[in-house]
């Protein structure tokens, strides 16, 4: 129990430093956007499929940006995620055979730059379209699991890193709403969302796959999000 509550402490922090630094850049910012994420989200390692845009499970979140420019904007995030899979589902014939599956759910804060391939600019009263990329870096919470009798089974929460890699497509619905679709991949700095690489020593008999290729994630769906704020002028300081 005490191991577990070492490990709330970063991410209770971490959401508290987000809490604040949100609150500073809307008192401060000249133009807002808040609203939220709705969509699916899938994985991809050494269990089930290997499809990447497979959402097969929920995705939910909230979503805040500063708009700094009509080409760029300061992006912050929290998005919590199911994940599972089932080898049953892959067309590789040696993990259908195999026949394992598992389930995990995933807590991510992210915070990053979003950039505009065209001017969009939300104080306009002319239809806005743009397609955009967005990066930056992203910690989440999962579950670290092992297979016990081919049953996947939680060991304890833990943390990780990941780099999140975002295309999509946004357009004003009226003057205060913007809607996008996005498909998101997350890079993660861990093996083990799927239990095939514990980090556990002495679950290391009960590896397996290629240990050498960290695991990804995937959410896909759409935004929703309200302006606010000053109009901006968007001029060179």
């Amino acid at each position: 129990m005490l191991y577990l509550h070492a490990i709330s402490k970063p991410m209770n922090r971490l959401r508290t430093a987000l809490f604040f630094l949100l609150i500073y850049t809307g008192l401060n910012a000249q133009i807002n956007e808040i609203g939220i994420f709705v969509g699916g989200a899938n994985y991809i390692g050494d269990v089930g499929p290997t499809t990447y845009i497979a959402p097969n499970d929920v995705a939910l979140g909230f979503i805040y940006k500063w708009n700094r420019s009509t080409r760029h904007s300061y992006r912050f995030s929290y998005t919590y995620g199911k994940i599972e899979s089932n080898d049953l589902d892959s067309d590789v014939a040696d993990r259908n055979l195999r026949g394992l599956n598992f389930k995990n759910t995933l807590h991510e804060v992210s915070a990053g730059m979003e950039f505009d391939f065209f001017e969009f600019d939300l104080h306009s009263m002319k239809p806005q379209f743009t397609p955009y990329v967005y990066t930056g870096l992203s910690y989440f919470a999962y579950k670290e699991l092992y297979y016990l009798d081919n049953t996947a089974t939680e060991d304890y929460q833990e943390g990780a890193l990941a780099i999140p890699m975002i295309v999509g497509v946004k357009t004003k619905l009226n003057r205060d709403f913007v809607i996008s679709f996005e498909v998101g991949a997350r890079f993660t700095f861990t093996d083990n969302l799927d239990g095939s690489n514990p980090k556990n020593e002495n679950l290391a008999p009960l590896q397996f796959g290629n240990i050498n290729s960290k695991d990804w994630y995937m959410f896909t769906g759409f935004t929703l999000t309200y302006t606010f704020g000053e109009n901006p002028c968007f001029c060179p300081e």
